[in-house]
């Protein structure tokens, strides 16, 4: 039995007994006058004192009230400063600003100008989420994780509590990679994938594409997570402190320079459930087994300076590392068998990665990119089981172990053109780019489980050592075009991935490669405007290819591959219809359908322990959204999808034909709630359901003899079955003191998770004792995603 760090820091969980103004959210636009592009970073100070950062595309999310026009000042260094009337009505707005040749603190006053379709130009490649609707849904619970919010939106698969590497529209959970600012992290976990690295704090908006995304992003068959990390404040200090019962965190943000050029932000958090566990051990005595409490501590820095208002500098870090340890003695006593077992479980984890990049206006109409990055995952797993039994008078020792240590080196550098051709081809933008990735993967392991080897003859004791260099090239290039108006637009791009790996360790190979070609096209259509209560409607159809590295390649040798093993990324080929429809009110609806092949996959003989890259896999489905986006006491968001994801496995010598992968649910259902009675009271809920998942049942239990004694050994169906449905619910209480003149802002909070739990049938797995036969129980180890216990949490923040 091996048991992971999910699963040891989700059991200690199941140790524990444990006034509105009318106001609305507007977002603001801002960008340049000239050439359209985004400013990211731009301030925008509210009519209240309140200031707000432009994200990485330009946007800014602020709150207004309902019943006057207010005014809002836009600045961003090297533009001329800009006054913003907001009228009662209207939800987004545009801030053009104009280059000055002479830094003045001048004001220009104007009408702002409604955007009609703000989610359109996303429709069919991504959803995003940023502002209060990121910090409301991520800034939850034990764990505050960007991917708690995430896992909301429409298309992702529930997974249940304590994992953040959900399925995207049917592709396996491993697959969602992340980009932080345009540089990819490989495996941004703490607790082997029970949460993300990724702290609300640190960043401003997550974009979630799994649609046909444009291609100057690749590496992935169903998704990629875009998240824009927050700029520091550029025109004064501003920190932030935060203290719950199992975390503290603190934040610190310093201007660079003079006239707002720029910034640095420190950021330091850390998560330690140790006294969760003294608390629990005044009740519950089997929580002394926990020997070394769950903690994660993370530190991350952010930083930006704009030289002149052609040229910036931005710089992103992050090192962190996560740990657990378990310890468990168990004395037997039964009619036929007597004496002890014990296991230990130890793991710990670190994750490191820097990245800088230059942002440079060549001309007024051109954008260039570049960065350079590099990055350092290590995770030590030790875990060891003994036996020390009497079965029927006969003695049996049994001692089981696995040592592991995985690690990766990596480092990447891309750079990135767009060219604005409106003065030559009205409408059209060309883009084009290049991106090389380096990783080092090691593995050490050393495995015995005699348990195991008489399930299976092929788990016997094993000893592995690899080093395997991978080197991605990736280029691509692509034309945007969108008519006056927004009537109209299209993307046709074509991207292209290859791989080399140079295997190393107890064998060196280095087979043939391919490349992948990824061509990609998106059309959208704004069938019509301001028609009744239908602001705006859109059609969205697009199709391409999409390509990515199988995580088996890390520790691939040469021995789990044919011969003729030539190598080449996996491919997914994805096509998508979406039609959606901005209401008044502020209400959004959108539907989209997809349809995905899956070439090229890779999977493992369970009778040779080899490695096969035919694997193939057909997915369809649609995700349907409704949206509040502008209210007076109320905002959020309800969706549901559905998914049929089916593999094939060719070479598998026991395979039936296509079949659902283990973590397939056929129905996701999400309501997100924000609900504002006062100014300093919000609720935030989240109410889910979803279908069960597939786990395979007894068929029949054979026996096998061991040093003379005679054990169960179950055998396990071939179709697995469903298990029931989860009705997830989450509720957060806050309230914000307000203090007249004071810039100190407070929150207070008390949330709730999963308080349905205990009402909701039981996930049970049955286990065959292998000494009596007899059918058992699994204990806590074998649900801990399933957790039928509320989890409180208690809180306070201050930022000034």
């Amino acid at each position: 039995m091996q048991l992971n760090k999910k699963q040891m820091a989700a059991a200690v969980l199941l140790l524990l007994p444990l006034v509105f103004a009318a106001a609305r959210e507007v977002e603001i636009h801002v960008r340049d006058a000239d050439v359209g592009v985004p400013l990211e970073g731009a301030l925008i100070r509210s009519w209240d004192g309140e200031e707000y950062a432009a994200g990485s595309t330009g946007v800014a999310l602020i709150t207004v009230p309902d019943d006057r026009p207010v005014s809002v000042t836009v600045a961003y260094p090297g533009y001329e400063g800009l006054r913003l009337a907001i009228p009662p009505t209207g939800d987004s707005f545009v801030a053009e600003l104009h280059l000055r040749l002479v830094m003045e603190n001048t004001e220009l006053v104007v009408e702002a100008g409604t955007i009609a379709d703000t989610a359109g130009r996303d429709r069919g490649r991504a959803v995003a989420i940023g502002g209060e609707d990121l910090s409301r849904t991520a800034e939850t619970g034990l764990i505050e994780d960007v991917m708690s919010a995430v896992k909301l939106l429409p298309g992702v698969g529930y997974t249940g509590f304590f994992d953040a590497m959900p399925s995207i529209r049917g592709g396996e959970p491993g697959d969602l990679m992340a980009v932080l600012d345009g540089f990819y992290i490989e495996n941004p976990y703490h607790w082997d994938g029970g949460f993300s690295i990724f702290d609300p704090r640190m960043i401003e908006s997550a974009r979630l594409s799994h649609g046909v995304f444009s291609a100057r992003y690749g590496h992935t068959l169903s998704g990629l997570l875009e998240l824009s990390s927050k700029r520091p404040a550029s025109d004064g200090i501003e920190t932030e402190f935060g203290l719950s019962t199992n975390a503290a965190d603190f934040n610190l943000s310093i201007p660079l320079g003079s006239r707002q050029r720029g910034g640095v932000m420190v950021m330091g958090k850390v998560t330690w459930w140790q006294p969760f566990i003294e608390l629990a051990h005044l009740f519950m005595p089997i929580s002394r087994n926990v020997k070394e409490a769950p903690w994660i501590a993370s530190g991350a820095v952010s930083a930006n300076y704009r030289f002149n208002p052609a040229l910036e500098w931005t710089l992103n870090g992050y090192f962190g590392g996560d740990g657990i340890g378990f310890q468990y003695e168990n004395e037997v006593d039964e009619p036929l068998v007597t004496g002890t077992t014990s296991m230990s479980h130890f793991f710990d984890n670190k994750i490191g990665f820097f990245n800088t990049g230059v942002t440079l206006n060549p001309l007024s109409t051109m954008l260039l990119k570049a960065s350079l990055g590099a990055g350092l995952n290590e995770t030590n797993a030790h875990i060891e089981m003994k036996d020390r039994l009497s079965v029927r008078a006969v003695p049996l020792r049994e001692d089981a172990y696995h040592h592991r240590t995985d690690r990766t080196i990596h480092a990447q550098g891309r750079v990135d053109f767009d060219w604005d051709l409106s003065t030559v081809l009205p409408g059209f933008l060309f883009a084009a780019g290049a991106h090389e990735r380096y990783s080092r993967w090691s593995l050490d392991r050393e495995d015995s489980d005699p348990a195991a080897a008489r399930a299976s003859p092929t788990a016997a004791d094993s000893a592995m050592s690899v080093r395997n260099d991978g080197f991605f090239t990736s280029a691509y290039s692509l034309m945007e075009y969108l008519t006056p108006g927004r009537r109209f637009g299209a993307e046709l791009g074509l991207r292209i991935d290859h791989l080399a790996l140079v295997g190393g360790g107890e064998d060196d190979f280095s087979p043939p490669t391919l490349p992948a070609f990824s061509p990609r096209l998106t059309l959208d259509f704004n069938v019509m405007k301001h028609r009744g209560v239908l602001d705006s409607l859109d059609v969205t159809l697009g199709t391409g290819l999409f390509a990515a590295a199988d995580t088996a390649l890390h520790y691939l040798t040469k021995r789990q591959v044919p011969a003729d093993f030539t190598l080449k990324p996996s491919q997914s080929w994805t096509s998508l219809a979406g039609v959606g429809a901005d209401l008044s009110g502020g209400f959004r609806a959108s539907i989209e359908g997809y349809f995905k092949l899956l070439s090229d996959r890779g999977y493992i003989n369970d009778t040779e322990t080899a490695y096969h890259f035919d694997g193939e896999g057909r997915i369809w489905g649609f995700d349907l959204l409704l949206q509040k986006t502008e209210s007076r006491y109320w905002d959020g968001w309800i969706s549901y999808s559905f998914n049929d994801a089916r593999y094939r496995d060719p070479q598998q010598p026991d395979s039936a034909g296509w079949y659902y992968p283990n973590f397939h649910r056929f129905h996701t259902l999400n309501l997100s709630l924000n609900i504002k009675p006062l100014p300093q009271f919000h609720i935030t809920t989240h109410l889910g359901f979803t279908s069960g998942k597939l786990a395979r049942t007894i068929q029949s239990v054979t026996t096998t003899v061991v040093d003379g004694v005679t054990l169960y050994v179950p055998v396990y169906t071939d179709e697995p079955e469903r298990t029931s449905f989860s009705l997830p619910l989450d509720i957060k209480f806050s309230w914000y003191p307000f203090k007249s003149g004071s810039r100190v802002r407070t929150e207070v909070y008390l949330g709730v998770e999963n308080i349905l739990g205990p009402l909701l049938p039981s996930v049970k797995t049955i286990v065959i004792n292998p000494y009596t036969g007899a059918e058992e129980t699994a204990g806590g180890m074998a649900v801990m995603r399933e957790l039928a216990i509320p989890l409180p949490s208690l809180g306070v923040k201050w930022r000034f």
